[in-house]
């Protein structure tokens, strides 16, 4: 049901989510927005994955602010080079999570283009060279209305989830804080408000300042794209009025949003699903023991049963999830889950 898509050049594909009438038939058409809706009736859904990285393979991914800055903006560069359309997304410090529409090959060789730039910026600010280069990424297919809204819901939980937000909308790494907003008042507190005298167009820089800001020659892009806190308005690239057709009313967003089933998505135990102690934290008390035990600052220099005497030792002393230990010492949960 792409095919008008892919004939479609890649300016067609406004950057603006100002979708043209052909790629908007097609959505509609895959994402049976235009079909009547009746309770307890699914309708199915086509050519939508959820891709993720796994969060165990690195330590982190984005380091700090600048690195969050540079992650979102990379998005916003990235996008443009493929025929897909972003209609949720969340970085988290050590993986990423999108929700994408269009061909399998389109999304896949933008999720793996997405982290080879990363991995390139990783190496020229750290030094670490070929980070991400054997990162596992895993896909779901969405086939059905009911897995596409939790889905959404799903990856923009996944800070508040992990104690890292209050709730989606204060998270400034992701699209939570674009969905059912006035136009007013769309912004993560992290975000200036486009509509108040915080933000610049990209037309009012000069070249320098876009080659800058966007970490990349092409710079081909709207003028009236809105940059702010020198990120690019994650409005930009994300298809929230779609995501808002899915859901249809904000009651169901909410509904979906509250409801706890991230077992619906990963097993019952979940990704960060029983922290009581922010990930940050836990990462501090992580080195600590590293250095404790091993006299070590990094968990890079450690050999598998060092880093199983770590995460035994992080157990035993804190409330925190297998899973997350295990992704704080750099093991494959599966793999080690048996020795806890």
């Amino acid at each position: 049901m792409l095919s008008l898509l892919a004939e479609q050049p890649l300016e067609a594909l406004d950057l603006k989510m100002k979708i043209n009438n052909d790629l908007l038939r097609e959505i509609e058409s895959d994402l049976s927005l235009n079909v009547p809706y009746f309770k307890g009736k699914e309708n199915p859904i086509h050519n939508c994955w959820h891709f993720c990285t796994d969060g165990n393979f690195v330590d982190r991914i984005f380091t700090d602010k600048d690195d969050f800055i540079k992650g979102m903006n990379r998005i916003f560069v990235t996008v443009k080079k493929y025929r897909i359309v972003i209609l949720a997304f969340c970085l988290m410090d050590t993986h990423v999570h999108f929700i994408l529409y269009g061909h399998f090959n389109e999304c896949n060789r933008f999720i793996h283009n997405y982290l080879r730039l990363t991995s390139m910026h990783i190496s020229q600010r750290f030094g670490e060279k070929k980070k991400l280069l054997r990162l596992p990424v895993s896909h779901q297919y969405i086939d059905s209305e009911f897995y596409l809204k939790t889905a959404i819901c799903y990856v923009i939980k996944n800070a508040p989830v992990g104690g890292i937000a209050n709730n989606s909308y204060d998270y400034p790494w992701g699209s939570g804080a674009l969905y059912f907003r006035d136009s007013g008042n769309w912004c993560s507190p992290a975000w200036k408000n486009p509509h108040t005298a915080g933000f610049v167009s990209f037309g009012d820089l000069h070249i320098l300042q876009k080659r800058e800001l966007l970490c990349s020659r092409d710079i081909d892009f709207p003028d009236e794209t809105i940059i702010m806190n020198g990120m690019v308005f994650p409005g930009e690239y994300t298809a929230h009025s779609i995501v808002e057709r899915i859901f249809r009313t904000h009651k169901s967003f909410n509904f979906f949003l509250c409801r706890s089933k991230e077992e619906d998505i990963e097993s019952k135990e979940g990704i960060l699903s029983r922290l009581s102690i922010p990930i940050q934290e836990m990462r501090q008390h992580r080195n600590e023991i590293c250095q404790e035990l091993f006299q070590s600052k990094t968990i890079r220099t450690l050999d598998i049963q060092q880093r199983i005497k770590l995460a035994r030792t992080l157990r035993s002393r804190f409330n925190s999830s297998a899973k997350q230990i295990c992704r704080l010492c750099g093991l494959v949960h599966n793999e080690v889950k048996d020795m806890f």
